[in-house]
């Protein structure tokens, strides 16, 4: 290994630290927000929801789409929460969310498969919305920091940028 080859593991490392702490502000915001959405959300909130996943689910073939389509899925749960307080935290830190996730999807290097964007990983999703629209606010709240613990989980393993194991 040479000097060249540990800064950029360093690098790398310090990537997945930046990505491990915008997934922690979103459990925080996001699990909440889902309980409360559960709670409060409107027939117009739910509708809003639905699009939202149904957007989701059309762009998986693009990582920058695809990110863009989970946000608005994730900003109308918050936006059911019908609290201002965490919908301004939510857009404070939307523009850190966006370049921090599709780096996390390149570092993968998994996009399209049952990952990330895949049917796994909506179906995630579809089982979020379907709680909220059943007003359990428990099992949405469980659900979201369910799916964030994963994706903070997966993205701490050590992988390469092919989604190979990396090697010490």
């Amino acid at each position: 290994m040479t000097a060249l080859d540990a800064r950029d593991d360093w690098d790398l490392v310090l990537r997945r630290s930046d990505i491990l702490a915008v997934i922690e502000a979103r459990t925080a915001i996001e699990a909440e927000s889902a309980e409360l959405a559960a709670s409060r959300r409107t027939p117009a909130d739910l509708r809003a929801i639905r699009r939202a996943l149904e957007g989701r689910g059309v762009h998986r073939d693009d990582i920058a789409a695809h990110v863009d389509a989970d946000t608005a899925f994730h900003r109308a749960v918050v936006q059911a929460a019908g609290n201002p307080i965490l919908l301004e935290l939510f857009d404070g830190f939307t523009p850190r969310i966006r370049p921090a996730m599709i780096e996390m999807l390149r570092l993968r290097g998994t996009f399209g498969s049952n990952d990330f964007s895949g049917s796994r990983d909506h179906g995630h999703h579809v089982e979020l919305a379907q709680a909220i629209a059943d007003r359990d606010a428990s099992g949405a709240a469980a659900l979201s920091r369910a799916h964030l613990r994963s994706l903070g989980e997966a993205i701490a393993a050590p992988h390469t940028a092919h989604g190979a194991e990396a090697k010490a």
